[in-house]
């Protein structure tokens, strides 16, 4: 494609935060950064400038940040960031003390509430009065069993204010999920709610809430919030309170912060699971603050007055990129259920009451949107909504085609891409330059990613492994229950030596981007050319009569075949014709060696919880091979739909 999808007007171009940041270096510095390229350039070469810039520009309140930015530089891991500053992540988020709109919560069609600046501090200085109460103190964990509701924002910031460890699972976790997570962190005090609403059906979530107690013995503590009941019975759920009883035994006022070192454990987050116990993946206080504020400031022009959303559970880490937004004085748009519930247009409905400015989503949710014809364009104003992001999986072309066709002409869509490993991202949007199909359009700055190929030798233009190649301040902080570092260094650095390996299978494009292919450990291999499966996706996801697909690699007569499973329209059935159709298509548009040897229907795919199809665990069920954790899957019984098929004997 020779011309970009989007160009940024000259009144975006004057009003983006990073032209600000660019001028504030070019002053503080004495160099010159002309470009984003150039800013990226100085951001990775020169890391103790660019962090302290973003700690200057980001008006981080705290002790610090001293004159020792970086110390061990050259050691991933244990490189240490501002080892001399003392910082609080709830005091930076709490900053702003006015009525305006802190929260705005929509429970699909059941429920509508607000909460403004000065009543989120009040009830954060409660909560945190409530935990302290019952013992909560500095390195203790505070968990959450929690919708996406403004009572969980509070929770997570009274935990932080106390220097406590905040660590959450969604709501629709099952029992076993919860406990494989929180058996292992052992966390002090349980935050939890009634039950939860999706799809218009209620789910009463104190059953499991007992099973999880009764099983968790270093829980002390439990808070139970109204959700889906106003006034829950809690017959045999011990140690509890509800949560507004809980708050109003406290007399709130000002909070006393907690100042903690800049690497102290801020929150737990966890691996999906599908292969293994979670890992426990704990992340500091400032490594996350600082990386958020970044991404938001800089990469998604985010700032005072603006309304962000990203449709996220909060036990995706992305629930808790969006809770830091409160540190850009913006306001949260938390929503909680079906995506596509009382109707698809649920969502942009939001969007224009609100005054969304920021519409973050999956790529799986715009895919689905494309195929409902949904078409905002045409049924909604969307005056306010200047960035679109997406992430979970890659944004294929014809995302972005339909993006801009039926959404929105001038809008900033930037495809994103990081984890749960990192609590931010590698890739992401530039408010400043052009967005290009299928791109992710810049490298995070003061990230130092590269392409590599089997040998570390940095590629450009063909498809590698995504590794960074100097420390992060948003590196986890360590591994839980891992003292001597070895699950940590095993995770990120066994394949080349004090370098992170991602686990992404990517490409450096000509303008400075990415397009990302799949995960590198899920990436096919027949005839040993490796191929992404996002390519194949991409194909397949453009038959009208396919709703989604998973593509796995079958060991087979000493090779490897690829196999496709599509989940069809409600009424049609995988022919001869169709099979035809999506071979023909993957042949022409890529290449014969993406063509799958089998291609089958099933209905239903696995997924995880944040909406991420499993090729690993598909691919152990056709093995014969077992499948741990299941309960970390959102569809677990999905995973018999592919055992034992007479279609892969032959």
């Amino acid at each position: 494609m020779t011309e970009p999808l989007w160009t940024p007007s000259a009144e975006r171009l004057e009003r983006a935060r990073l032209g600000r940041f660019m001028a504030e270096v070019r002053a503080r510095w004495g160099i010159e950064v002309p470009d984003y390229a150039a800013l990226h350039a100085w951001s990775v070469a020169e890391p103790a400038q660019f962090w302290r810039s973003m700690w200057e520009f980001a008006g981080i309140v705290g002790d610090g940040p001293g004159e020792r930015i970086l110390v061990d530089g050259e050691r991933m891991p244990g490189a240490r960031w501002f080892p001399d500053a003392r910082l609080n992540y709830a005091e930076n988020l709490l900053r702003r003390r006015d009525e305006a709109d802190a929260l705005v919560f929509w429970g699909e069609d059941r429920v509508r509430r607000r909460l403004g600046f000065a009543a989120l501090y009040d009830q954060v200085s409660r909560m945190a009065q409530a935990l302290a109460a019952r013992g909560v103190r500095r390195g203790d964990r505070v968990a959450g069993y929690l919708p996406n509701m403004p009572e969980t924002t509070v929770s997570a910031l009274a935990a932080a204010s106390l220097g406590a460890v905040w660590s959450s699972c969604s709501s629709d976790f099952g029992t076993r999920g919860v406990l494989d997570r929180f058996g292992q962190i052992e966390p002090k005090v349980l935050i939890a709610a009634d039950g939860y609403f999706y799809g218009g059906k209620t789910f009463d979530r104190r059953p499991q809430l007992r099973e999880i107690l009764a099983a968790l013995p270093s829980v002390e503590h439990v808070i139970v919030v109204p959700y889906a009941e106003q006034d829950p019975a809690l017959d045999g759920v011990r140690d509890a309170a509800l949560y507004g009883d809980a708050l109003a035994a406290e007399p709130g006022g000002p909070i006393d912060f907690v100042r903690v070192p800049f690497d102290h454990p801020l929150v737990i987050m966890f691996s999906s699971g599908t292969t293994g116990a979670p890992k426990c993946i704990v992340h500091g206080t400032g490594g996350t603050l600082l990386q958020h504020m970044k991404e938001h400031a800089l990469h998604s022009d985010i700032g005072r007055g603006d309304r962000v959303f990203y449709a996220t559970t909060c036990g995706w880490m992305m629930w808790n990129w969006l809770v830091s937004a409160l540190a850009s004085e913006a306001t949260l748009l938390l929503y909680d259920g079906s995506p596509f519930h009382p109707d698809g247009h649920v969502l942009f409905n939001y969007a224009d009451v609100e005054g969304m400015t920021l519409f973050g989503t999956s790529a799986k949710y715009l895919d689905a949107a494309a195929k409902a014809g949904i078409e905002p364009k045409r049924t909604h104003d969307l005056g306010m909504l200047r960035t679109m992001t997406s992430t979970g999986s890659p944004l294929a072309p014809e995302g972005f085609d339909y993006v801009y066709r039926a959404v929105k002409e001038d809008l900033h869509l930037a495809s994103i891409s990081g984890g749960t490993d990192i609590i931010s991202c590698f890739a992401l949007g530039n408010p400043m330059g052009p967005v290009w199909r299928g791109e992710l359009q810049a490298l995070g700055l003061g990230m130092a990613v590269d392409v590599f190929d089997d040998d570390g030798v940095p590629l450009q233009g063909e498809p590698g492994e995504l590794v960074c190649t100097r420390p992060f301040p948003s590196m986890p902080v360590s591994f839980w229950n891992d003292p001597d570092g070895a699950k940590y260094h095993g995770a990120y650095f066994d394949r080349f030596a004090n370098i992170w390996c991602h686990g992404d299978w990517v490409t450096r494009t000509a303008h400075d981007g990415l397009t990302i292919h799949g995960r590198s450990d899920a990436v096919l291999n027949p005839g040993g050319v490796r191929i992404g499966t996002a390519e194949i996706y991409r194909q397949v996801e453009q038959c009208d009569e396919v709703l989604e697909a998973i593509c796995v690699g079958q060991d087979w007569e000493g090779d490897q075949r690829i196999v496709l499973f599509v989940r069809l329209r409600e009424g049609l059935v995988l022919d001869d014709a169709l099979v035809d159709g999506i071979r023909a298509r993957i042949r022409r548009e890529c290449t014969p060696r993406h063509v799958p040897a089998k291609v089958i229907q099933v209905a239903d795919i696995p997924r995880t919880r944040s909406g991420k199809i499993t090729e690993l665990a598909v691919r152990n069920v056709i093995h014969g091979r077992g499948v741990k954790n299941r309960e970390a899957l959102a569809n677990p019984d999905a995973l018999a739909l592919f055992a034992d098929l007479p279609a892969l004997r032959t």
